[in-house]
């Protein structure tokens, strides 16, 4: 793998009082240090070890309502659908469907764990291009919200299924408006040359046909733009003007449109971006949306999950380097890889409270995978971290554990909710013995010694 270039800034990084300062569920104590809510992260790292993925319910709680609120205070009829590939935790996804979230899934896994933490398969929402029959035949069985078909070739896969179950699908649209959201290449869906969704000029007539074929109940459209959406509402409201003039289109033809779905990809600030609000995009929907009257569906992930959460790391050693100080964790890019695909940036916060507020020198703090992309950060400003200093990635549960992999036969890492002052280890570490268990060898290559 080639090693990512370094991100580019205009403005000198935020210090650790200005990353705090921006993370209400982060405090620094003077005695336990880096506190999550009400639980020192030195209590967790020492009884679970690391890495360690460590959640606020709290956080979780907060930036859904914030988000509900958003929605209903622009006088808007809508449900929210959590992105179960940003954080398919079940403690997660439980906290949320306690607030009344839905689910955006997938895959059946994704689906599978939506329904075992308590999420009703009427809040559930199936995306995605590649769909397999099976999948589809669950989605039926199990009751779902609404399908979002992505092509003409999985309109008729669809109607193909529930034909022959017996049911009737409801399918909703997903169009492909060329709409450039301003985001990272690689999370970027709603431009034409993205395999996502239907070309706005060849939806009409796939919602017509739609109408026609059996087991298909056509229920709407869906869009979804891109995620870390941070340059404003352009990209928004371009998306939803087009989804707007189809939809009074298709019911100027006496077609059925009974909701929209919005997507989602409000993006929040890693380091030191300003985003739009939920009090913006709810602004958006309603210019352009609203004078439908139609019901509005949004699949937030990152924007609620993302602060929430943080990576516990712990260094192995320092290595002085001829001109370069590297600071090496036991975290690796198998556990966390948005800095390698992504070139993302994370805040990085010590856990002692001495060392945030060290003296601080330029260090590239890396991971002990044998790869040189396995690097999150350069020539960031950190104080002396000796072996054994414990550090936390910030801003770490969005497509932090989802992404992670057992990449250099790595075990994947524990997880945690903290809830106040209450905490539960809600994932434990997987073992070695348990990353080899479901591997066999044929038995003509002779047995071990």
């Amino acid at each position: 793998m080639a090693s990512p270039l370094p991100a580019v800034h205009d403005t000198p990084d935020p210090d650790f009082a200005e990353l705090l300062a921006r993370r209400p569920h982060l405090k620094a104590h003077v005695l336990d240090g880096l506190v999550m809510d009400d639980v020192p992260l030195v209590q967790i790292a020492q009884r679970v070890g690391t890495p360690t993925w460590v959640y606020s319910a709290a956080t979780l709680r907060r930036r859904y309502g914030a988000l509900r609120d958003a929605l209903a205070e622009a006088g808007l009829r809508a449900s929210i659908h959590f992105a179960a590939k940003a954080n398919d935790s079940l403690a997660v996804l439980r906290v949320i469907a306690a607030e009344g979230a839905g689910a955006d899934v997938v895959s059946e896994g994704e689906l599978r764990a939506a329904r075992a933490a308590g999420i009703p398969a009427g809040r559930i929402v199936f995306s995605g291009v590649g769909k397999t029959e099976r999948e589809i035949a669950l989605a039926l069985e199990e009751g779902i919200l609404q399908i979002n078909a992505e092509s003409a070739e999985e309109v008729e896969r669809i109607s193909a299924v529930a034909s022959a179950m017996g049911r009737v699908a409801p399918v909703s649209l997903r169009i492909n408006p060329d709409v450039d959201a301003r985001t990272h290449a690689k999370i970027s869906t709603g431009l034409a040359e993205n395999k996502f969704g239907i070309a706005y000029t060849d939806a009409a007539a796939l919602y017509a046909r739609m109408a026609s074929l059996p087991g298909i109940r056509p229920i709407g459209l869906a869009v979804h733009i891109g995620s870390q959406i941070t340059e404003g509402m352009a990209g928004y409201r371009a998306a939803y003007a087009r989804v707007a003039e189809l939809a009074q289109a298709l019911m100027g033809r006496g077609l059925p449109v009974e909701r929209l779905d919005c997507g989602g990809g409000l993006g929040i600030p890693y380091r030191d971006e300003l985003p739009p609000s939920p009090a913006a995009l709810a602004g958006a929907i309603k210019a352009t949306l609203g004078p439908l009257g139609l019901p509005v569906m949004l699949e937030p992930g990152r924007w609620i999950a993302g602060p929430a959460g943080v990576l516990l790391s712990s260094v192995v050693l320092q290595k002085r380097g001829q001109n370069r100080r590297f600071v090496v964790l036991d975290a690796a890019m198998n556990d966390l890889v948005r800095p390698a695909m992504y070139d993302a940036w994370h805040g990085i916060l010590p856990l002692a409270p001495d060392l945030l507020h060290a003296p601080l020198s330029p260090a590239d703090v890396v991971g002990p995978v044998c790869e040189s992309g396995d690097t999150f950060t350069r020539g960031r400003a950190l104080p002396d971290l000796p072996p054994g200093a414990l550090v936390a990635f910030l801003d770490a549960g969005a497509y932090g554990a989802t992404m992670s992999s057992t990449y250099n036969a790595r075990p994947l890492a524990a997880e945690v909710l903290v809830d106040g002052h209450r905490w539960a280890v809600t994932r434990p570490r997987q073992t070695h013995e348990a990353l080899l268990a479901n591997q066999l060898v044929p038995d003509w290559l002779g047995a071990t010694a």
